[in-house]
């Protein structure tokens, strides 16, 4: 089943590390997402990136899960309750 939904990215700590390993995934799982923004507050220092994603439920919860993981990186995914056609 395909869905459609936003995985949205706040960097708390952004740094190369982070940002290079957030990007990693990114690239890993370029597949499946369709679009992205990122927008830095040089303010708070704080990085947070819209990434719009189409694929299966697995799919999209293997890339929110693994970028949980990363230390510095708060996550949050939505989807759609729609079934779209593969």
């Amino acid at each position: 089943m395909t869905r459609l939904g936003v995985v949205g990215i706040v960097i708390e700590r952004p740094c190369k590390e982070v940002a290079g390993r957030v990007q990693a995934l990114l690239s890993d799982f370029s597949d499946i997402i369709t679009g992205r923004m990122g927008v830095p507050d040089k303010e708070s220092g704080v990085n947070a990136i819209a990434v719009i994603v189409k694929g299966s439920v697995e799919r999209i919860s293997a890339l929110s899960g693994k970028l949980g993981k990363l230390e510095g990186v708060c996550i949050k995914t939505a989807l759609t309750s729609a079934e779209l056609p593969e």
